[in-house]
């Protein structure tokens, strides 16, 4: 069992190579799992707006624009989408973001409070393999868009290209993924200024295509469309990052504000994308052919209406986002990975998921392609079981009135118990459900996954078809995605109402 006392205070003694121990734990952390030292308490709320903002300030967030629009909605209808969708979803990991600071350790140990110490495993293994999988699907897109956008600067579309993009991206986001958080918080907080910064030259340029007849043309659709589009919304940005949000926020001094926590996490994580996704809406509205080009191809479609000279920058800025993405992935999943009681340094665990990484990009992109959409259809299988344990763990944050027992996070026999069956019966039940009432968005590519959307026809909410060996779903229902709302609602008011009494004699007050 790992000890969570364990952590030494730094002490100030020169190395051999030059460095006081002090410094070098700031140049590679070497903090896992473990509870942060008072001492090294040291971050402000406001450095939680850096990696948030660097993570999320890509223009691949204008090709949400084109999935809005795919749902049937208006321009005014997608504008409100996008800012309630994209607020609360990450209003929802500045809740999270609180237990960080309250218990100092990392979001899937503190989740050992909800579920008990061993069965923290059951939504663990399940966050582990999302978190991994698409910080892989972000390093892809890298590597892609470098060969998307090369070639259209005349040097083809051979693999010398994408071998040398596979091999930089890599090796950053590992490097920095082990090298740990202080490094992260750095890079991130320089990223935030050369992406933001092209991005705005990118929107001068395109400004002009614009047509504000077109978009504001565009009919309105029906309550299911809406609520289609919000959950696509939700899920792609902040309920993406929900499993990894207090992993950021461990490091703040026990005394921060907790309003200040949510509000530098949702600020940081929400003002670029709601801007970047209204652009889109602009742009993509403006133009059918560029909407349907996004949803195939976002680089090499938004890359198309720029002029040469920029297309440099207008990959540097893609390629630094989707990397600034997947290192805060790699390193919350390492972390994930110790949460499981895997028993090696947090630098060993981050080097691990980063060749799982590597091997996994230069399998798709130089040998299986076809299986990008496979992959991301289980990924998005992935979501409805994180959705339920989000809600489950925010009633839990919510409910607590007392620090969290820090040592019993990592005792059996502790508070907290080894199992709390009621969470873990909550996350099947609400998995089960959701998945009734979602459908597989890649049907074509992953029929394997077509056994999902099994409530949506007995509760009259959608028919399935299937046309030429491809399934379809006639109706709006099917494609607004309700088990991830579902599962999330249900996780919470269950627990809200279920769990008052065990969090109350947890913290010795019944």
């Amino acid at each position: 069992m790992i000890s969570p006392m364990t952590t030494p205070e730094p002490v100030n003694q020169t190395s051999a190579a030059g460095f006081d121990e002090a410094t070098k734990a700031r140049l590679i952390e070497t903090n896992g799992i473990d509870i942060i030292s008072e001492s090294e308490r040291t971050a402000k709320p406001r450095d939680l707006f850096w990696p948030w903002f660097a993570a999320n300030v890509s223009v691949f967030g204008m090709s949400y624009a084109a999935f809005i629009y795919g749902f049937g909605v208006s321009f005014v209808q997608g504008v409100v989408v996008t800012v309630i969708g994209v607020v609360v979803s990450f209003l929802l990991c500045g809740i999270i973001a609180i237990a960080g600071k309250r218990g100092s350790v990392p979001t899937m140990v503190l989740s050992r409070a909800a579920f008990g110490v061993h069965g923290q495993k059951v939504p663990g293994v399940v966050s582990w393999f999302l978190s991994i999988g698409w910080e892989t699907f972000l390093a892809i897109m890298a590597v892609l868009a470098t060969g998307t956008v090369f070639a259209r600067l005349g040097f083809g579309e051979g693999n010398g290209i994408k071998i040398v993009a596979a091999v930089a991206v890599a090796a950053l986001i590992v490097a920095a993924a082990v090298l740990g958080y202080h490094t992260i918080m750095k890079l991130q907080s320089v990223l935030t200024w050369i992406t933001g910064a092209i991005t705005i030259v990118y929107m001068a340029l395109t400004f002009s295509h614009i047509n504000w007849s077109a978009v504001l043309a565009i009919p309105n659709g029906d309550v299911a469309a809406v609520i289609g589009a919000l959950t696509m919304v939700m899920t792609g940005f902040g309920l993406g990052w929900i499993n990894i949000a207090a992993d950021w926020s461990r490091y703040q001094h026990r005394d921060a504000p907790n309003g200040q926590i949510v509000l530098w996490n949702t600020l940081g994580g929400s003002v670029a994308p709601v801007i970047l996704v209204i652009y889109g809406l602009l742009l993509a509205g403006s133009d059918p052919a560029l909407a349907e080009g996004i949803t195939a191809d976002p680089i090499g479609t938004l890359a198309g209406i720029l002029p040469i000279w920029v297309l440099i920058p207008f990959w540097l800025t893609a390629v630094l986002a989707l990397v600034s993405g997947a290192v805060l992935g790699i390193y919350s999943s390492g972390l994930t990975l110790l949460s499981l009681g895997i028993r090696i340094p947090r630098p060993a665990a981050a080097l691990i998921d980063g060749i799982i990484l590597t091997l996994g990009t230069i399998w798709v992109v130089f040998f299986a392609e076809s299986f990008l959409g496979p992959f991301q259809s289980f990924l998005l299988i992935l979501g409805v079981p994180m959705a339920a344990w989000a809600g489950i763990l925010i009633a839990d944050i919510l409910t607590r009135r007392e620090p969290y027992d820090e040592a019993a996070l990592f005792d059996a026999s502790g508070r907290y118990g080894a199992f709390d069956w009621l969470s873990i019966g909550t996350l099947v039940g609400a998995t089960i459900i959701g998945w009734g009432l979602v459908v597989n968005n890649f049907a074509g590519d992953a029929p394997w996954a077509n056994w999902q959307g099994y409530l949506l026809q007995p509760l009259g909410l959608g028919t399935r078809t299937v046309v030429d060996g491809v399934e379809q779903w006639d109706g709006s229902w099917p494609w607004a995605n309700l088990g991830v709302l579902f599962a999330l609602v249900l996780g919470f008011v269950i627990t809200w109402f279920g769990r008052r009494g065990t969090i109350a004699r947890q913290e010795g007050r019944a």
